[in-house]
């Protein structure tokens, strides 16, 4: 089998930006509660006339331009999203249209706030199989969308957005941009810890299950991913996680052991954009140069279904 890399990320936030300060004439809530909770500051909102599918080709369109890369090469597109109202056409094929893409496969992955890096996985494999050499992974959500406004525990923490990364083949075998081993699983008795449910369909959660097993279960889980990718914890140079909430992000990275990395914190500036918020915040890192070509990153995502999947990746 031939090896993947990460030949260029992106990423795309709508214009409008919604304060703590305006969140407080909506809701029973203030700016120093969700600061002292979450860590949310800020988060954007997109627009009625701004579908989740155009928020991914945005991101989509600014990676593959980045990587020299025609929409018409791609051959396979994979979106992760859990807010596609329509069932058909799906938001990977409707990603393609307004790209341009000439006939490539595209398939919508829903595994929630776990589903970019379920879909990088599953991109990685088939480039990997020789299935597909040009692929367009895409974490995708308008979380806004189901977000229910009147519920203080819940409507703080959402943000909408979109981040992308261009997988292709590496045949050289190098160091290069490679993407690592996925670890994945869920806890399917647990799922109902996060839902997005009803008609129409809205976002709740049992906050204190999830900090309870995000902070307790997955450090190891983590670590486990860095051995399979044959680094430690210590040789890392970023940890992106799932920008679910400050309280989580920090205390697990901390117990990974991962001290020399910058630790991704767009959670502060985005809020939780689910499957968006692992591109979003690496194609961040990636543009503020606050990681180099080549560095070890690690990938993980948790939360909807209590499923879990990480790799370590080369930066591009």
């Amino acid at each position: 089998m031939i090896g993947t890399r990460i030949a260029a990320v992106g990423h795309y936030q709508p214009a409008r930006v919604l304060t703590n300060e305006e969140l407080e004439e909506m809701v029973d809530t203030s700016d120093a509660w969700i600061r002292s909770r979450v860590g949310i500051r800020t988060r954007r909102i997109a627009g009625p006339d701004e579908p989740v599918d155009e928020l991914a080709a945005h991101a989509a369109a600014k990676a593959l331009a980045s990587a020299g890369i025609e929409p018409a090469a791609v051959d396979l597109v994979v979106v992760a999203t859990s807010t596609a109202i329509d069932r058909s056409p799906n938001t990977a094929a409707r990603l393609a249209a307004r790209l341009g893409m000439a006939s490539p496969a595209t398939l919508d992955l829903n595994v929630v706030c776990a589903g970019f890096t379920h879909a990088l996985a599953t991109a990685d494999h088939a480039v990997r199989a020789g299935s597909a050499e040009r692929a367009v992974v895409v974490g995708a959500d308008k979380m806004s969308q189901v977000a229910d406004w009147s519920d203080r525990g819940t409507c703080v923490l959402v943000g909408d957005g979109a981040g992308a990364a261009v997988v292709t083949a590496d045949r050289a075998g190098g160091d290069g941009a490679g993407i690592g081993p996925v670890l994945w699983g869920s806890v399917p008795g647990l799922g109902h810890a996060v839902r997005i449910e009803g008609t129409p369909p809205r976002f709740a959660q049992e906050g204190q299950s999830v900090y309870r097993w995000a902070t307790t279960t997955l450090p190891p889980i983590a670590r486990k991913v860095c051995e399979r990718a044959g680094i430690g914890p210590e040789e890392l140079a970023a940890v992106v996680l799932h920008q679910a909430n400050l309280r989580i992000i920090e205390p697990v990275a901390a117990k990974l052991g991962a001290v020399n990395a910058v630790v991704a914190r767009d959670v502060v500036e985005s809020g939780n954009t689910s499957a968006a918020s692992i591109p979003l915040a690496l194609s961040k890192l990636v543009e503020r140069g606050e990681i180099s070509t080549g560095d070890p990153v690690l990938l993980f995502g948790f939360g909807g279904n209590l499923s879990y999947a990480g790799q370590v990746v080369r930066c591009p």
